[in-house]
């Protein structure tokens, strides 16, 4: 299944996509939750009742009359793991470490799947990565890699949109991978029987049509099972969270010279079997806000 959070009407809902249309499952079944995280968080009950939904059918939007934003609309924990395709360490200053590297994105950064990212007022060395991001399903500790498929709700793409100047000047990347907007992902959950293998999906990312990274997952240094086997060692993942699973190379940082991007830009990022988002780059308010 396709798992969708849209908007509608003024009202943001959850559906299941069904070619060019929206089951709305508001309007298919009043037991089901409103919302991506609690849908998530009601377990497999809730999923199979959503599969029956979607087998019976009912009413259904198109999908070019809706708004698609991310999934999990503020994800519990938004982690991503640095250097994970080879291609990419080689195109870093940074060495190869022995061990996983994590850090995490605020769950303020999520973002919608067609939605602009911003160009921060405090930076202008903004950079795209295109990754394979994987949403939990359940609340999970100590998994081994044997396992690890079991916690995992679906996949989506992600766009770990990064300040390079602000990575850099902290040791745990965190800011500069956490400004407002930039973590944009979707355009749905994809579940696991519709991806296939998760370890062999083509990866490219556009800037304005012209190609800049393109890959497979295939060439992760660490797979999607030994991510979650390391990061249950050390604490609890829940239902809604998201692991972005590593970029490969051809980001912006890397280029000769560096190309960072700009105002106006659009990035396409593309994942087989599980969808397209594309972002375009506008100018941060500084709108100071207070509430």
């Amino acid at each position: 299944m396709k798992l969708a959070t849209f908007v509608h009407a003024g009202s943001c809902r959850i559906g299941v996509v069904q070619g060019d249309r929206v089951l709305d499952l508001s309007a298919c079944a009043d037991d089901l939750p409103r919302d991506m995280l609690s849908l998530l968080q009601q377990g497999d009950d809730a999923l199979a009742r959503v599969r029956e939904c979607a087998e019976n059918g009912g009413d259904t939007i198109p999908v070019t009359d809706v708004v698609l934003k991310q999934p999990v609309l503020r994800p519990p924990k938004i982690l991503a793991i640095a250097l994970n395709y080879a291609e990419h360490i080689a195109e870093s200053p940074t060495v190869k470490s022995s061990v996983q590297m994590w850090f995490n994105k605020q769950s303020t950064c999520a973002n919608g799947p067609y939605d602009p990212i911003d160009l921060p007022l405090a930076s202008d060395k903004l950079d795209y990565e295109g990754e394979l991001a994987v949403i939990i399903g359940k609340t999970c500790r100590h998994v081994p890699k044997e396992r690890a498929h079991e916690v995992i709700a679906g996949f989506a793409v992600i766009n770990d949109v990064s300040v390079r100047d602000w990575q850099q000047r902290s040791q745990t990347l965190q800011i500069g991978k956490s400004f407002d907007t930039h973590g944009p992902f979707g355009p749905f959950l994809v579940t696991p029987d519709e991806v296939g293998d998760p370890q062999n999906l083509d990866i490219q990312t556009r800037v304005n049509d012209e190609v800049r990274q393109n890959a497979n997952t295939k060439y992760m240094i660490y797979s999607i099972a030994e991510q979650i086997a390391h990061l249950t060692t050390s604490f609890t993942l829940e239902p809604g969270d998201v692991l972005a699973t590593g970029t490969p190379s051809g980001v912006g940082a890397a280029m000769d010279p560096p190309s960072f991007l700009k105002e106006g830009d659009v990035v396409r990022i593309d994942i087989a079997n599980v969808g397209t988002i594309e972002n375009k780059v506008v100018k941060e308010s500084g709108e100071t806000v207070i509430r």
